[in-house]
């Protein structure tokens, strides 16, 4: 059994642990997709594997410049791998279609010219085509499917009769489960099928069902502590507190540190490098739009009104530019909901504890001109408003999968896992919205059976791996304190690829 990694930024370290639980269990051969070039000197001098080939998202990527167009080619790899067609490849790439994480949001400017965008694709197609024909693995392995090369690698992988683990979170506790298709938890969704049918009984994962249940019921609390208001800085106070003496003497120090770095950086042209100018004017014009502030754009809720609820997502990220792709401009489909809505019934808003100083004043006046819409702030507990809302409607977003646990009716605009729930309704066609949100006020509620079911299914079909903490928190030096939640992982991996058909 050969398996290729996808070792993307700070994942690079867990995905490699990951892969020496895999040899102790058996797999004897390893290649990489490695993405930020800072990953090689540890992948090359690390003694636990050998990887029979290391391919660089950054390599790939200048290969570009000697690229000559061939728009038969195009077409080719269009015809095969197309979804329908190769434009989804490019539209995913947050880096190179908006040139975002190199610029902070809401900056919006393609990183090259459309042809040379083209020689990108051309490029980046033929590298990954090549490397997978080379290296033949048997299982491909993905924690995030994020930008035109790991989107391509997932497709080819697929349509090469491989073997496609994708990586994610059942939003269950500290739940990690695999999919084959990252448009739901293609295992989760199988196994509640048997359970409903009565096929098949777990009494131990349902007891699991049954207490997180009761107990998230009675004391309701965010699946992420990362995202929790409590934990952002979403006041004024919190944002410009780098001002305190300490800080500001850290803050100075870190940004001499990064013009030393950038300048000592021998590939100042890859695509992810960002220039310290960049992150300083950035950085200003958030904290002089925190420094204005919008607390005098906020509305107080009157939670005696009938409510939908809309929580803004971050952005960028795969819930927009994978999920719901097509419904990206959070702003429009906010006016399409609140113009849906029937007559008396308010829309609330609130943003993102994540994006707090992100979004400008423009963008939440522009709110505000919808006369049925409430604006919270984000310090507002979000599950508050998810109790007593009439109607959560999200793109994939958390909120969604709380409100079903509260027995909400939910519509959704992207693919997520809890569309497999009866209780939910995805918009394929946004004209069709009004009715969609008449359905489902009338709805009866999901009944508790079918919910547990789900949930027994997720608790059956997940490990416990809390890779919030291990991969944005505790970093690489921390590893080793989570190799038995890893160890559950490669085992999870593992009888999944003795009993999963080709694909």
């Amino acid at each position: 059994m050969k398996v290729c990694l996808v070792l993307q930024r700070h994942f690079t370290p867990v995905g490699h642990a990951l892969a020496v639980a895999l040899k102790e269990r058996g797999v004897t051969e390893f290649c990489a997709f490695v993405n930020l070039r800072e990953n090689i000197p540890f992948l090359t001098t690390q003694k636990e594997i050998s990887y029979t080939s290391l391919l660089l998202d950054e390599d790939i990527y200048h290969a570009y410049k000697d690229e000559t167009l061939d728009f038969a080619y195009l077409e080719r790899i269009e015809k095969e791998y197309g979804i329908p067609n190769l434009s989804p490849y490019l539209e995913i790439d947050r880096v190179l279609r908006h040139s975002q994480l190199v610029r902070e949001y809401p900056y919006d400017c393609p990183l090259h010219t459309h042809d040379d965008l083209l020689r990108i694709l051309q490029s980046k197609t033929k590298a990954i085509l090549n490397f997978l024909e080379t290296e033949k693995p048997d299982a491909l392995f993905l924690s995030v499917v994020a930008d035109l090369s790991t989107f391509f690698l997932y497709e080819a992988a697929k349509k090469k009769g491989m073997l496609v683990f994708f990586m994610q979170s059942s939003r269950v506790e500290n739940l990690q489960t695999l999919t084959r298709d990252y448009k739901t938890l293609s295992y989760t969704t199988e196994l509640f099928q048997h359970i409903q049918k009565k096929e098949v009984a777990y009494p131990a994962e349902k007891k699991r069902a049954e207490e997180f249940l009761r107990a998230f019921r009675a004391q309701p609390r965010s699946h992420s502590h990362q995202d929790n208001p409590d934990r952002k800085p979403v006041t004024r106070m919190k944002q410009l507190a780098f001002l305190y003496p300490t800080k500001l003497i850290r803050s100075l120090f870190f940004s001499l540190k990064i013009w030393a770095d950038y300048f000592r950086e021998e590939r100042r042209d890859d695509p992810q490098i960002i220039k310290p100018w960049h992150y300083l004017l950035d950085h200003l014009k958030r904290k002089l739009r925190v420094l204005y502030g919008f607390d005098d754009l906020y509305d107080t809720p009157n939670e005696q009104n009938a409510y939908a609820f809309f929580p803004l997502q971050l952005e960028p990220e795969m819930g927009t530019s994978l999920f719901s792709r097509f419904y990206t401009d959070q702003l429009w489909l906010i006016k399409q909901t609140a113009r849906s809505l029937p007559v008396g019934m308010y829309l609330f808003v609130k943003e993102h504890p994540a994006m707090y100083g992100y979004h400008t004043r423009a963008f939440y006046k522009k709110l505000k001109t919808i006369p049925n819409l409430k604006l919270l702030s984000p310090k507002v507990p979000g599950l508050k408003i998810v109790e007593g809302a009439s109607l959560i409607v999200t793109l994939t977003g958390t909120s969604g999968w709380e409100g079903i646990l509260l027995g909400k009716p939910i519509i959704t605009f992207g693919d997520v896992f809890y569309n497999a729930l009866p209780s939910v309704k995805k918009c394929e066609n946004i004209n069709d919205l009004p009715a969609l949100i008449c359905e489902q006020l009338a709805r009866a509620p999901l009944d508790e059976e079918t919910l547990l079911n789900f949930l027994t299914a997720i608790y059956r079909e997940s490990v416990n791996l809390d890779l919030i903490t291990l991969w944005e928190v505790e970093g690489s030096g921390q590893i080793e304190k989570y190799r038995a939640q890893l160890d559950k992982l490669a085992d999870f991996l593992i009888s999944k690829m003795k009993v999963a058909p080709q694909q």
